[in-house]
């Protein structure tokens, strides 16, 4: 099974900043820089429990099914 990965994409598709993701990204200790090239896994926004995070994980997630 291929890991699935929000992207941008994602972001933007859920009407979201880059500004204000990028500082959630500081906030959670994700990396940006790797976000940007490859995404990153849904999982790892999951886990935050943030509702907006999870909603991104959601737009991923439904492009895949």
């Amino acid at each position: 099974m291929t890991e699935i990965r929000a992207t941008m994409k994602h972001i933007r598709q859920c009407k979201m900043c880059s500004r204000g993701t990028r500082a959630f990204f500081a906030k959670h200790g994700l990396d940006w820089s790797e976000f940007l090239r490859a995404g990153v896994p849904v999982e790892a926004l999951e886990q935050t429990g943030d509702a907006m995070a999870i909603q991104v994980a959601q737009a991923a997630r439904a492009e895949q099914e």
